[in-house]
Order: structure tokens, then C-alpha cells, then sequence
């Protein structure tokens, strides 16, 4: 039972504060200072709060009676009953905050710490691969932290921040990395304390620490004692689902670019970055568009890097629809040696995802054998820029079937100029075609948004292919055009308030409708006037 114990003041860019439902106090601004609840609000809260205590005493047989004989409750008796109802899993909170307006974090923390259950209530979850079999939250026991998260310190360099689930660590000492089977040495450990860190001799378990430098370690790694090891439960973070593209600001930015995504990866586990083969465009991947909003502006706070993010270009492929024959005879004179190279080429298509071929069939010699290669090398660079939008071609197989040459003027690069050009005019009378990535896209929502999700796909191009319930969600499988969801995150976002997610997977080539062809090629044309 998902319940708010807290309503946002305003919203989105009038964000300004939070109300807590159980002591009625409304905190405004990044001070939190404690102002009047807005008029507007008011029955809003006690709506909310109605709910709230109804839902809270339900978990308890002394509160249920006196709520339903109408009895005042008091907000340390409603707060007690709400720690016993999170931790048998009855109640989990809601709380709204903002990492850009600054609003919202010190009562997320002091909720985790007033409401949650303690560390030693619970099992320490060990992964399958560990020695050791059972943990107990125990500073006698034998090592074993988790490192959680790796930041980039502008004073102190890499820091990695971990929690020592059993035993401890001291300053100046040796650990075991456990993953990598390799020595660490441990330096002046810290406790993190806001954006600054205090200094410790050692942190024991149940604490979270930080230390600087560390060689081989990475997020997810254990670190323990290398006689006695356990192998910590890794944090099983969420696959990323909004892209970018990722382009630096200016000239200066270019050369530190590489190095500062790399640091922002590392930072965190959510987000990855990589580079398109067929677009050449460095695309960071992340949750949603917050949290890469968030990223670039830490890249030019941090690092001094400043990047413009753009939705990715999609890797668009060309290809023929039908079979045709073209030739180029490739002439020139101008005094001394001139150039000639004639090839006759037959083009067809191939079945989807066969790749370009090329073939001979060459009788008499009309085109001596030393010369293919260069007529294979010039069809194989002819294939990485089509005629349409000027993208790599797929699927055609190129036969080189007859020709002519000239024992003086003719050479390997006259032929392959004349492969070239004979592949760039058969693909023009092939009757050429736009092909796009298809997807499968899997999504999972309340079963509430399912036909304002079903009604979005439909303006995607989506082909649904079915919805399957599961308890109150429902799971929506369909295949979508990549070009139609590159913002999807956002979208989805929008349609469920955030309580839907998908996930998308390449699966093959289609042709682009026509008018949208026409449309893409116009854009290419565009672009490439632009960039001249």
C-alpha cells in the first residue's frame, strides 16, 4: 500500500517546499523553514491525512479502535504504529523531493532514519558465489563492506564510499578485494559529512566510510579479509533507458570530453556511454532526463567541460527493391597517359540482414583479373553512403558481369572510380528504399494507464502485440519504430506520473513509409548543405 506522507508545494518549476501529513509542519525553501500551510492546500492535507491515518491504524488493533471512536491521535503514537506497518512491508512511504531545487533531501534522510528498520534486524545478503554463508552485523566478525559508490574528488582525486556490513577497517591498513581477487591499501578513511568528510582512525559495521585512491576497486566490489572472504550481494542497479547524444560545447571542450564522461560513468552505475558505429555520435544513456540534465551540468561544474545534449540521430540503412543492371565507363585525356575503366554491374536484393555481397562474372577477360579488387573496393565504399539520405546500404549484391579497359590508360584506381559510380546509378534505378530499426519495446504499468499508453503507441507506429496482466500492472508488448521513442522515457513518465517502466531491444530492419522517407531524405539534404 503506497501512501504519501508528504504533499509537494507546487510543482515542477514552482516547486518550493514539502508538507509532512503526520505533524501537519510545511518546510519551504532549500533552509526548510517552517511557514504557514498555503490556504489553497489545506483541505488537500486533510484529505491526504484522512487517508494516511486510516490507512496507518489499520496496521494496529489499539489505533483502529481509537480511530473509529474518534479519538485524537497523536502524531508520536501514528509515527510508531508507521514504523512497525514499513517494516512488515503493510505501508511504503511516499515523499517528494527535487535534487535541483535542493528541497526534499533532509527529510528523505531523516525518514530513513526515523522510520526504516535498523541494519541488525535484517539478514546480510550474501551472493551465491560466497565462502561464508551467513553474516551477522557484528565489529568481531570478519570484514565485509560493500562499495556502493565511486566519485571523482576535486581534492582528493577517486573516492570510493562504502558500508562495513560486518567487522571494520582501520586508516593505513590492508584489505582483500574480494571480486578482484586482489591487496588494497586502505589510506585515511573518512566520514562523509555533507559535501565535506571527516577524518576517522576506523569505521565499523553498520557505518558507511569513504576513502580516497583505492587501485583495483570498483562500485559493487567487497571488500574483506583474504583468509576468511564473503562476497556481498552486489547492488543490482536499474538498466538505463533515455539516450543522448552528446556533442562538446566548443573547441576547447573537445580534448577533455572522453575523459570526464568516463568519469561520470564511474560515478554512476546507472548510466553508461558508448559510441553509435553507423552515426558516430557519443550517446550517454541514463534513467530519464533529469538525471543526464543533471550529469552534464556536473561535467561543466566538475571538470569544465561544457556539452550540448540532442536527441540521437537514428541509424537509418538503405537498400533496392528490385533488380537492375548500370554501367560507368570512367574516360579521361588530357595529354600524356588518360584514364579508362568500363564496368557493367547487375545489382539485386537480398534477403533481410544477408549484408552486401560482391561477385564476378567476368568471361574473355573483358576486365583483366588484377583490376576486381579495385572495382570490390570501389562498390564496397559506394555501399557506405547511399543515395537516398546518404546512409550505409545493406542487403545488395553487386556482380561485376562484363566491361572494358584499355591496355595503356586503364589502372586499379580508373576501376575503381567505374565500380563505384556503375553501384551509385544501379541503386538510383533500383527503386532505392529507407529502412529503420524496429524495436521491441516491453512496458510495465498500473493497469490503470493501460489505454492512454496503448492510445500513445498507436501515434507511434507501434504494432501491439499483446498485454498480459500480473497482479495490478500489466505488461504491454509491442514493436515500435527506434525513430518514434527516443523519448519515450519522458513520454511514459508523463502518461503513468512515473509509475511505469519499459525497456527496448533492437530486433530488425523495416521499410519507412513513404512519405516519411521523403521527409528524412529532405533533413539529410539539409544537414548536408549546413555542414559544407
Amino acid at each position: 500500500n503506497c501512501l504519501p506522507i508528504q504533499i509537494p508545494v507546487g510543482s515542477q518549476a514552482d516547486f518550493k517546499g514539502v508538507i509532512d501529513l503526520i505533524s501537519g509542519i510545511c518546510y519551504t525553501g532549500t533552509e526548510r523553514n517552517q511557514t504557514e500551510i498555503p490556504a489553497e492546500l489545506k483541505d488537500r492535507v486533510a484529505e491526504e491525512k484522512e487517508k494516511l491515518v486510516e490507512a496507518i491504524a489499520e496496521t494496529d488493533d489499539d489505533l483502529i479502535e481509537k480511530y473509529l471512536a474518534g479519538e485524537t491521535i497523536s502524531s508520536e503514537a501514528l509515527t510508531l504504529v508507521l514504523v512497525r506497518a514499513i517494516k512488515s512491508g503493510a505501508i511504503s512511504p511516499i515523499m517528494c523531493g527535487s535534487g535541483l531545487a535542493n528541497i526534499g533531501a533532509i527529510d528523505l534522510m531523516n525518514a530513513i532514519k526515523d522510520l526504516l528498520p535498523s541494519p541488525e534486524e535484517r539478514d546480510i545478503k550474501l551472493a551465491e558465489t560466497s565462502t561464508i554463508k551467513e553474516l551477522k552485523a557484528n565489529e568481531t566478525g570478519p570484514l565485509a563492506a560493500l562499495v556502493f559508490k565511486t566519485s571523482a574528488d576535486p581534492y582528493v582525486g577517486k573516492l570510493s564510499m562504502f558500508r562495513v556490513y560486518s567487522g571494520h577497517i582501520d586508516s593505513n591498513s590492508q584489505v582483500w578485494n574480494v571480486n578482484q581477487g586482489a591487496s588494497e591499501r586502505i589510506g585515511q578513511l573518512f566520514i562523509p559529512r555533507g559535501k565535506s568528510q571527516e577524518s576517522v582512525p576506523h569505521i565499523a559495521a553498520g557505518n558507511i566510510g569513504a576513502v580516497a585512491k583505492l587501485a583495483v576497486t570498483a562500485t559493487g566490489d567487497t571488500l574483506g579479509d583474504q583468509s576468511n572472504p564473503a562476497i556481498l550481494e552486489p547492488v543490482i542497479f536499474p538498466s538505463p533507458c533515455y539516450s543522448v547524444a552528446v556533442y562538446p560545447h566548443s573547441k576547447e571542450d573537445v580534448d577533455k570530453l572522453g575523459s570526464s564522461l568516463a568519469r561520470i560513468v564511474e560515478e554512476d552505475p546507472t548510466m553508461n556511454v558508448s559510441r553509435d558505429p553507423d552515426t558516430g555520435e557519443t550517446i550517454l544513456s541514463g534513467l530519464g532526463d533529469t538525471q543526464v540534465e543533471v550529469a552534464a551540468e556536473r561535467m561543466h561544474r566538475k571538470f569544465g567541460v561544457g556539452v550540448d545534449l540532442k536527441t540521437p540521430k537514428v541509424a537509418y540503412k538503405e537498400t533496392i527493391s528490385h533488380k537492375v543492371t548500370a554501367e560507368h565507363k570512367h574516360k579521361k585525356q588530357s595529354g600524356g597517359h588518360g584514364q579508362y575503366g568500363h564496368v557493367m554491374m547487375e545489382l539485386e536484393p537480398l534477403p533481410r540482414g544477408s549484408g552486401n555481397e560482391f561477385a564476378t562474372r567476368i568471361v574473355g577477360g573483358s576486365i583483366p583479373k588484377n583490376y576486381l579488387p579495385a572495382v570490390e573496393k570501389g562498390v564496397m565504399e559506394a555501399v557506405k553512403e547511399g543515395v537516398l539520405a546518404g546512409c550505409p546500404v545493406v542487403d545488395v549484391r553487386a556482380t561485376a558481369y562484363d566491361g572494358s579497359f584499355h591496355p595503356v590508360d586503364s589502372s586499379e584506381i580508373c576501376f575503381k572510380i567505374a565500380g563505384s559510380q556503375a553501384f551509385k546509378k544501379g541503386m538510383t534505378a533500383a527503386n532505392p528504399i529507407l529502412l529503420e530499426p524496429i524495436m521491441n519495446l516491453k512496458v510495465v504499468i498500473p493497469g490503470d494507464y493501460t489505454g492512454d499508453v496503448v492510445g500513445d503507441l498507436n501515434t507511434k507506429r507501434a504494432r501491439v502485440n499483446g498485454i498480459t496482466p500480473e497482479g495490478d500492472m500489466n505488461i504491454i508488448e509491442a514493436q515500435v519504430p527506434l525513430a518514434e521513442v527516443n523519448r519515450y522515457a519522458i513520454d511514459l513518465k508523463s502518461i503513468t506520473q512515473g509509475r511505469g517502466k519499459f525497456s527496448l531491444e533492437f530486433d530488425h530492419y523495416e521499410e519507412v513509409p513513404a512519405h516519411l522517407a521523403q521527409k528524412i531524405s529532405e533533413e539529410s539534404q539539409v544537414d548536408k548543405e549546413e555542414s559544407k
